[in-house]
């Protein structure tokens, strides 16, 4: 006897399909824009599912073409059921080799070139963000990782993956850190493209767009992910940033830390405030001209070798930017 299902229940399911508006499917290309080296379909999921979320969905890659977009004629909605992201905790910004996959020197979607950029360090943007979600979810990403709309991530079209950024909802201040494994989005007018758990912390998942920052806070080495990363001079205890230590300072004269080189000064200030509200005080900016180019630089005061490693070291566990240690000019 085949049971009928309750009405109250049919109704909570179409609620949720429904609920809220869903991401135009023209705002993402296909995963395999960037597609393995050697033709094959193995890939290691380098992420560990997060918790509280919904199946794996399969995918017909028949329906992705080259170069275009995957299932264009598929709207993409949030997952099938209610799902609670308030206790996934967000990713802890860490150094790691860049992906095998997904970071060739340029690649082309509908026509258009796009070029990755060599370095993460110190880019800040804004503009709209929009999310991706059930359509994409267990799909791989350029990065040839599993999409999960329930963890942390995010598509950019030029960061190095991966990257980590906090991206910052201009319209309300909240705030949330991502890790950028995928590329996208090829939606005109879009700078970033969250997770469903993203845009959820983010409170833009019922708008579909938010008006957003993004800031970078840890970028990869310059490597490819078969090259070991750099050895750490001593051990981190694991509560602590997990990267590497800062590359050693020369032993002679005093250090100079720099967390930051920006084209606009406010950018620069507003590093600075985020810095002494972490109780990271002491950062100033310094002026320079860099290739006939204007930049404003965050730098600390010339100090011994020791406690610029220490400092440096303190910036990077605190997430807000990415450390580098050097010889003071003479």
């Amino acid at each position: 006897m085949i049971r009928a299902i309750p009405l109250a229940m049919v109704a909570l399911l179409l609620a949720a399909c429904a609920g809220a508006p869903k991401p135009r499917p023209e705002a993402r290309a296909g995963s395999e824009s960037t597609p393995l080296r050697d033709g094959s379909a193995a890939a290691v999921d380098a992420l560990p599912p997060a918790p509280d979320c919904v199946p794996m969905r399969e995918h017909d890659e028949s329906l992705y073409t080259a170069g275009g977009l995957y299932a264009p004629g598929v709207a993409d909605r949030p997952p099938p059921v209610p799902v609670d992201v308030s206790n996934i905790p967000e990713p802890t910004p860490r150094r790691e080799p860049r992906a095998r996959w997904g970071n060739r020197e340029s690649y082309t979607v509908l026509g258009r070139t796009y070029r990755v950029m060599a370095s993460a360090e110190g880019h800040v943007e804004r503009g709209i963000a929009s999310w991706y979600g059930y359509k994409f979810h267990g799909r791989h990403t350029s990065s040839r990782e599993r999409y999960d709309m329930c963890a942390f991530t995010a598509a950019h079209r030029t960061l190095p993956l991966p990257t980590y950024v906090r991206v910052t909802n201009l319209e309300n201040d909240r705030s949330v850190i991502v890790r950028v494994n995928d590329r996208g989005p090829f939606h005109e007018g879009r700078i970033i493209d969250l997770s469903y758990a993203a845009a959820t912390r983010l409170d833009m998942k019922q708008a579909g767009t938010a008006r957003v920052e993004v800031r970078t806070l840890v970028g990869p080495y310059d490597t490819v992910a078969t090259a070991p990363p750099p050895r750490a001079a001593a051990p981190v205890p694991a509560h602590r940033w997990a990267g590497p230590v800062p590359p050693p300072a020369a032993p002679e004269g005093p250090q100079v830390v720099q967390v930051g080189s920006f084209g606009d000064r406010h950018n620069a200030q507003r590093l600075v405030e985020r810095l002494d509200a972490a109780g990271i005080d002491g950062a100033q900016l310094d002026h320079a001209i860099v290739d006939e180019r204007s930049v404003w630089r965050v730098r600390f005061a010339p100090q011994a070798g020791a406690a610029a490693r220490a400092l440096a070291e303190r910036v990077m566990a605190s997430g807000l930017a990415a450390a580098r240690v050097f010889s003071a000019e003479p």
